[in-house]
This record gives structure tokens, C-alpha cells and sequence, in this order.
């Protein structure tokens, strides 16, 4: 397969979100994975990238001149895993060996050489966004024009290697770097916006001398035409503020932080089921 991005309709993407949402609650139910309501926040920015605007190459996922995604917030790694497998990085039966002790997959992405289509292992927070620096840079020096994107957490946010970035990024001018907040307005133990005072988010990535931009983050139209307008021409590094629900997609989960830790039980997985329209 050469380089190149899959570019599905928005219908068909809105089809394959629910889905995978699906797909993400039966394992969470059958591994007892947690981080649910993470994953559910961040699935139409991950089909938005993954289905429409990346161009990557399954046969060989090292190819230099393809564009690299990076889970920053590496605790959404469940619905990463369903992504991957489903672009066609790895058959989707492999995921049947979730949480196998020894196996590929657990709650936070493993080292690249480990799984095809990771680009770095995550979940310590606030390494993702540095990580995508350094390969924009590089990128930049070798003459290579592929972009970046890091998908970061709002919780995240509160990391000073985060901003630390954000300034290097914007001094750099790497117009090839998106950093993307999954701004579901929760993080482990309360609202974003209280543990840490984190608002204006939008206002402070402007500060830091970034492009941005706020967004639905379930409105996939939108999110596909934000995506495929990186670099965006303003010369500076691209911030998408997208906001989110936690949970989203199903209504007894959505905005529940109690769904960051809770592991669903079957019926609740049936419940989930008959709401998204998914009945495999």
C-alpha cells in the first residue's frame, strides 16, 4: 500500500466511531480495563485523524515520509489499539489477547518496536507533546513534510513540559506540529478547570505564541477539515482545542467521572450497545 490517507466520508466515519465505541466497552467489560470514559471522550478525534487526514502506510508503518500520531494522554491507549487494528496495522483478532500477561496490549501504548502504528510509548504525562516536537524537527532538517499530532489530555495540561514545549514550538516556528487537547473538562479526581485552574485553555495556547483554534471535538466534518488544514499558513505550530465529553456516547456514561475507573458490567454493556446502534 503506498502513502496515503483513507479519506472516508463523514457518514462513514460517524458509523465507524460508534462502533469502535462499542468494541472499546466490550473489552473494557471483558480485560477490566479502565480509563472508559478517556477513551469514549477521544474516539472522533482518533477516527478523524486516522480514517480521513494521516497518511500512513500499513505494509511498512516505518516509513519515513508518513505522518506520526502520538496518544500523549497514553491512558486513552484502549481506544488507540481498536484504531490501529482496524486502519489495518494488525488483525483485529489480536485484540482478543488484551491484558495477557506478556501480551501486546495494555493500559498504556508500548514502545514502537512492540506494536505496529505506535510512535512512542506513553502515559507518564506530558511527554507526548516534547516527543512530537523532536520528530517535527527532525522532519524539518531532513527535508521531510509530514506532520505531527499529538493528542494531549486536558488533566495533561497541568504539566510544565507542556508549556515548556509550547514555547519551543512557537520560538521554532514548527508549523508541522498539532497538539490537540481532548478537553473533556475532567481528570482523575475532580474538574479540569478546579484542580488546577486550567481556563482560559484556548486563551493561554495563544499566549504561548500558537495558532489555535476551538472545536466540537464529536463533529467530525469539523474535525476533519481542521485536521486537513495543517499547516494552517499562519507559520506557527497548530493548537485545536476540542472540546469533549467524557463518556460520550452513551448517556448513563457521559460526563460520570465515576467512568474513569468503573469497569462496565454486561448488561451495562448491552445498554451500551442498543444506544450506539450496534447489535454484533
Amino acid at each position: 500500500m503506498a502513502l496515503e490517507a483513507m479519506r472516508l466520508a463523514v457518514p462513514d466515519l460517524e458509523r465507524l466511531a460508534r462502533e469502535l465505541r462499542a468494541r472499546i466497552i466490550e473489552t473494557s467489560s471483558a480485560t477490566d480495563t479502565p480509563h472508559l470514559g478517556s477513551c469514549l471522550s477521544c474516539v472522533d478525534i482518533l477516527v478523524a485523524a486516522y480514517f480521513h487526514t494521516l497518511r500512513l502506510d500499513t505494509i511498512d508503518p516505518r516509513n519515513p515520509d508518513r505522518d506520526r500520531f502520538i496518544l500523549s494522554k497514553g491512558h486513552g491507549a484502549a481506544a488507540l489499539f481498536q484504531v490501529l487494528a482496524t486502519r489495518g496495522f494488525y488483525p483485529v483478532q489480536l485484540l482478543e489477547t488484551y491484558g495477557e500477561d506478556g501480551g501486546l496490549f495494555a493500559e498504556h501504548p508500548p514502545t514502537p518496536d512492540r506494536l505496529a502504528g505506535i510512535e512512542a510509548a506513553t502515559g507518564s504525562l506530558g511527554h507526548g507533546l516534547p516527543m512530537g516536537l523532536g520528530m517535527a524537527l527532525a522532519g524539518r532538517i531532513q527535508g521531510r513534510a509530514y506532520n505531527v499530532i499529538a493528542l494531549l489530555s486536558d488533566g495533561e495540561c497541568n504539566e510544565g513540559t507542556i508549556w515548556e514545549c509550547a514555547m519551543m514550538a512557537a520560538a521554532q516556528r514548527v508549523q508541522r506540529l498539532c497538539a490537540i487537547v481532548d478537553f473533556n473538562k475532567w481528570q482523575a479526581t475532580g474538574r479540569s478547570r478546579e484542580v488546577l485552574a486550567l481556563d482560559p485553555l484556548a486563551d493561554k495556547w495563544r499566549a504561548f505564541g500558537w495558532s489555535v483554534v476551538e472545536a466540537d471535538g464529536h463533529d467530525l466534518g469539523a474535525l476533519v477539515s481542521l485536521l486537513s488544514r495543517v499547516p494552517d499558513g499562519s507559520g506557527l505550530p497548530v493548537a485545536i482545542v476540542a472540546h469533549t465529553v467524557k463518556g460520550k456516547g452513551v448517556s448513563f456514561m457521559e460526563d460520570d467521572n465515576n467512568w474513569h475507573y468503573r469497569i462496565p458490567k454486561p448488561d451495562e454493556v448491552a445498554a451500551a450497545k442498543r444506544e450506539l446502534g450496534v447489535t454484533a
